[in-house]
């Protein structure tokens, strides 16, 4: 499992979360099935950049941000 794919699904999850949102809310808001919200947020799926921009749309957050989380989760994971 690349480290990306893993610091990428702990963002979602927690975006997810922060906003209260179940992983079948977010498949719909974003036009994901729930399954497909549950293999990235554990890291065994890799996001093509029209799906991560769905998900900030969907998750209202801007994609320097979500980015910019992500490499932090993975420069922590590295630590």
């Amino acid at each position: 499992m690349k480290s990306h794919n893993k610091a990428f699904g702990k963002v979602i999850r927690e975006l997810r979360k922060d906003k209260q949102l179940s992983q079948e809310t977010l498949g719909f808001e974003a036009g994901f099935d729930r399954t497909y919200i549950s293999l990235l947020e554990l890291g065994q799926k890799s996001p093509t950049l029209d799906t991560v921009m769905d998900l900030c749309k969907a998750l209202n957050v801007g994609f320097t941000q979500l980015a910019s989380r992500v490499e932090r989760h993975m420069i922590e994971d590295d630590d």
